[in-house]
């Protein structure tokens, strides 16, 4: 039996201090009992799974300078250190961007409201940093996001298997994510993972309802090491559940591009050479 992360009930009194220990012990806090709807995020599911389905995904490519917009299979990216792409495709959501008109509110909808709570989780985080780490912040964390024009809502993805896959290619390769924290609804189907400190990997709860939150680089790099941004992946499926999409919602929380991460990154800096090299180990 595979090892599994611990949740947290988001309405228990020692809520923040549970989920900020779990962030710091495993780099992922799962939260039951918040105040996403789940009958939201349902409708998310169901309606941009039709759109993937269709054809009309292709009027929608992503644009090069601002990375908004359709992203095919054929152009998914690969994990640093990996040549092998990723087997998914994807959808970059930004409030300025380009969005089919039929989805554009319920996504905005539920960006907005994503947003709003990764603001709450960001104070509980603060709350419970020590001393020496909350004096390493150069603002406080959730004011980093205030006036942000640059979290991003991916939606993404991963069809069913057809047995032709690429040798060694996964749904997402293990990596870490570059953002302050990311906001996760659990996905349709179960997969995601993450590595442990002695380097096993453990299932993350993907009981419909939950919400996983996990640690990105820029956390990492603003609190001095101290919160661990964590390696993940999503394997692929099993028996028959080969034949089942998965659609996964991911919220990257970025501060706005002047904020001062550490003495050698600015958040605008620190993405910036990030991309880059993602780019460099795609071409």
């Amino acid at each position: 039996m595979n090892n599994s992360l611990p949740t947290v009930d988001y309405r228990h009194p020692d809520a923040a201090k549970q989920f900020v220990e779990s962030l710091r012990e495993t780099g992922f806090g799962v939260l039951t009992n918040h105040p996403i709807p789940q009958e939201t995020v349902n409708g998310i599911y169901q309606h941009w799974l039709a759109f993937f389905n269709s054809d009309s995904k292709n009027s929608f490519a992503f644009s090069p300078e601002k990375f908004d917009g359709f992203f095919p299979a054929e152009q998914a990216e690969a994990a640093k250190g990996r040549t092998v792409r990723d087997i998914k495709e994807y959808y970059h959501y930004y409030p300025w961007g380009q969005c089919p008109d039929e989805l554009q509110s319920e996504i905005q909808q539920y960006y907005s409201l994503a947003c709003d709570f990764a603001s709450t989780l960001l104070k509980w985080v603060e709350q419970h940093s020590p001393a020496e780490v909350s004096a390493l912040y150069s603002e406080p964390l959730s004011d980093m996001m205030d006036g942000s024009q640059q979290s991003l809502l991916r939606i993404l993805h991963y069809p069913p298997l057809q047995g032709d896959e690429q040798p060694d290619a996964i749904r997402a390769s293990a990596h870490e994510d570059i953002n302050l924290l990311t906001v996760l609804p659990a996905a349709n189907e179960p997969g995601l993972q993450v590595k442990s400190k002695d380097g096993s990997w453990l299932d993350v709860p993907c009981d419909f309802g939950n919400l996983i939150v996990n640690i990105g680089d820029m956390l990492q790099e603003v609190s001095g090491g101290y919160f661990p941004s964590t390696t993940h992946r999503v394997i692929n499926p099993e028996n028959s559940q080969h034949n089942n999409s998965r659609i996964s919602l991911p919220l990257f929380l970025h501060p706005r591009p002047e904020v001062k991460l550490s003495d050698r990154y600015t958040a605008g800096s620190y993405l910036s050479e990030r991309l880059a090299e993602l780019r460099q180990a795609e071409s």
